[in-house]
């Protein structure tokens, strides 16, 4: 019994130490900076800002045509861009691609009444003929992340001229999948409340979120942490994506209204009831070749959720990869974004 104890007492005081090491370390790394590639603003309108991309120093130009990110509203795009090892944006860099990002900005009080016509018309829309215009060009690659993806299937089916491949990663296609949690918490979610109620702070949402997976979320990374022989880069890998993680712009009180009424509850995009801008969003539109990438333990965009499009577009040139991580260790595990990446610059190469 004794023998217990006293090995109780030696794991707590060296958990106490573990805790007293780490948390110095990552005070030491609270001012580590997110992104590490540099860019430039080519394009605003409004909050909206688009970015190029330097291209890397003695990497030869790839043929394939530019390609445009589309990311999400709820979250930063610079998860795509980390840091050197973890940067979806630097390993298509690295394939000699040509790279467009959109960052949607942070929405203030006279933002209320922006909707998702704006986001996709307006907004994303504007992006693409600044890029083809820029280049010259008719048509461009789209690659849409999460929600930006599904703004991205809109565009697409909307203006299928527009757009030569289309790339969707973790990107909700049926909004009623079984095991989509989310939607069945938001089912009953009062819509016209939220369009009164002025703008949604972001740390709702986020908040939201994290109670999708609290103990995966809010607890074991914590755990994990501690329990590795963590290097210093580790904890500032670790700070950056806390970082992001609570770095949550605020939400357009019409569009979040609309997103949630039109796809959460309504489920119109697969229904083929949604319009923008007076136009019916028909999937079948969408011909060109398309890449579908998901996560099979995603607990936000539910693999079935995702995997669903290929029954609704009407493209003849469809491909699904399935990585084995959740949402966000599609954007930096080593494993699951080397997949992922490989994948896309491949294909993409394919069809150039």
């Amino acid at each position: 019994m004794k023998q217990s104890v006293d090995d109780a007492n030696t794991l707590f005081r060296l958990l106490n130490r573990r805790v007293a090491d780490t948390s110095t370390q990552l005070q030491k790394a609270e001012t580590v900076s997110v992104g590490c590639t540099r860019k430039r603003v080519v394009w605003t309108d409004d909050k909206t800002v688009l970015y190029r991309y330097f291209p890397l120093p003695f990497v030869q130009p790839s043929p394939a045509r530019p390609i445009l990110i589309s990311f999400a509203l709820v979250n930063r795009p610079y998860v795509l861009d980390l840091q050197p090892d973890r940067s979806l944006v630097r390993q298509l860099l690295g394939a000699g691609m040509d790279i467009y990002l959109i960052d949607w900005g942070n929405p203030d009080d006279a933002d209320c009444g922006v909707d998702l016509e704006d986001y996709i018309e307006r907004y994303l829309g504007g992006c693409v003929r600044h890029i083809l215009d820029t280049h010259d060009t008719d048509t461009l690659n789209l690659l849409g992340v999460c929600q930006g993806g599904t703004f991205s299937l809109c565009y697409c089916a909307l203006h299928p001229q527009h757009i030569a491949n289309l790339v969707t990663m973790v990107t909700p296609v049926d909004f009623h999948s079984p095991d989509d949690l989310l939607s069945k918490w938001v089912r009953e979610v009062d819509v016209g409340l939220i369009a009164h109620a002025g703008n949604v702070p972001g740390v709702l949402l986020n908040a939201l979120f994290l109670a999708l997976a609290p103990l995966r979320l809010m607890q074991h990374k914590y755990v994990s942490l501690l329990g590795r022989d963590t290097r210093r880069r580790d904890i500032e890998t670790f700070v950056r994506m806390e970082k992001w993680i609570s770095d949550n712009p605020d939400q357009a009180a019409a569009a979040l209204a609309q997103f949630v009424k039109w796809f959460y509850q309504e489920n119109r995009l697969i229904r083929g009831t949604l319009e923008i801008a007076g136009r019916r969003v028909d999937l079948r539109q969408i011909q060109q070749p398309v890449l579908n990438i998901y996560a099979a333990r995603d607990h936000i965009v539910p693999a079935s959720a995702a995997a669903a499009l290929q029954r609704y577009i009407g493209s003849s040139d469809y491909a699904a990869h399935c990585v084995d991580a959740g949402h966000i260790g599609m954007y930096v595990s080593h494993r699951a974004r080397g997949s992922a990446t490989a994948r896309i610059i491949s294909w993409l190469q394919e069809r150039s």
